[in-house]
């Protein structure tokens, strides 16, 4: 508290109301990878997932936020696409990495990124980055369902199950930065063949896999989860797409707020936050 004398009279002023800002946490989440296309897919890695406290600020220096998209679908047994990378650039450079592609028949491993996709009936799942995500499942060759193996998540590693059910997808990261508790990047469920009768299971914001004439679901949008892995009939069933990523800023809400964004961000206070929410690319100068 200070005092402060205006115009002849004594007023009461609270030090720091409307300061500069100097730091930001962050979480910065990257695109889904696409679930493998057709007979037993594998699911989608989930996108990278990033978060800490102390980014440093510099004034009137804007930070470029890219936010990453999501995989494309895989069709005609082929991978799914890979995610894209979610940035923010200023002083320095933060950089999620997308999610790996589920695996089809075409390329029988799981793609590496972020998180791991998860692989083909026989073959291994990609690998996860360290800090970022986790690896997929490998895809099971031996049991009835051929399921395809769970894509990889940011808490946990995507599943190679042997039952008449598609591998399930990695646990996503909880995060509260944005004023609600939301679980981010959860790796996207394999696929099964007609027999299976179930199927893979998501970790939260992934798509489910495909099985039979049951499509598989695609990642959601802004969580960074990746798709479902296609099933297998006599209609061949595709895989899905990953969903997109989020970056979302934060920081004391008694501080100034930012003097102009691009990409319109939404802007809000929760709590003792004020947070700012890009789920498309633009830029933030305080």
């Amino acid at each position: 508290m200070s005092l402060n004398k205006v115009g002849g009279t004594l007023s009461v002023g609270l030090d720091g109301i409307n300061s500069p800002v100097t730091t930001v946490e962050y979480l910065v989440v990257a695109g889904g990878g696409g679930g493998g296309g057709q007979n037993y897919g594998g699911g989608g890695g989930a996108g990278g997932l990033l978060t800490a406290t102390g980014y440093a600020v510099t004034l009137g220096s804007a930070i470029t936020i890219t936010v990453g998209a999501g995989g494309t679908a895989g069709a005609a047994n082929a991978a799914g696409g890979v995610g894209s990378n979610s940035t923010m650039a200023g002083g320095s450079t933060i950089t999620a990495s997308g999610g790996g592609y589920g695996a089809g028949s075409s390329s029988g491993s799981g793609g590496n990124g972020g998180s791991g996709g998860g692989g083909y009936p026989g073959n291994a799942g990609g690998t996860g980055i360290s800090g970022q995500g986790f690896a997929g499942g490998t895809g099971v060759a031996s049991a009835t369902a051929y399921p395809g193996g769970g894509g990889g998540g940011a808490g946990s590693v995507g599943l190679a199950n042997s039952t008449n059910r598609g591998g399930t997808g990695g646990a996503g990261q909880v995060s509260s930065i944005s004023g609600s508790q939301i679980q981010y990047a959860g790796g996207g469920g394999g696929g099964a063949n007609n027999g299976g009768y179930a199927i893979g299971q998501a970790g939260a914001g992934g798509g489910n896999g495909g099985w039979g004439d049951v499509s598989a679901t695609s990642g959601v949008n802004n969580t960074g989860g990746g798709g479902g892995g296609g099933g297998q009939s006599n209609n061949q069933v595709s895989g899905a797409t990953g969903g997109s990523g989020i970056v979302i800023l934060r920081y004391p809400s008694y501080l100034a707020p930012a003097t102009s964004t691009t990409g319109g961000p939404e802007m809000y206070v929760a709590g003792a936050w004020r947070v700012y929410k890009f789920v498309a690319s633009g830029t933030i100068t305080f």
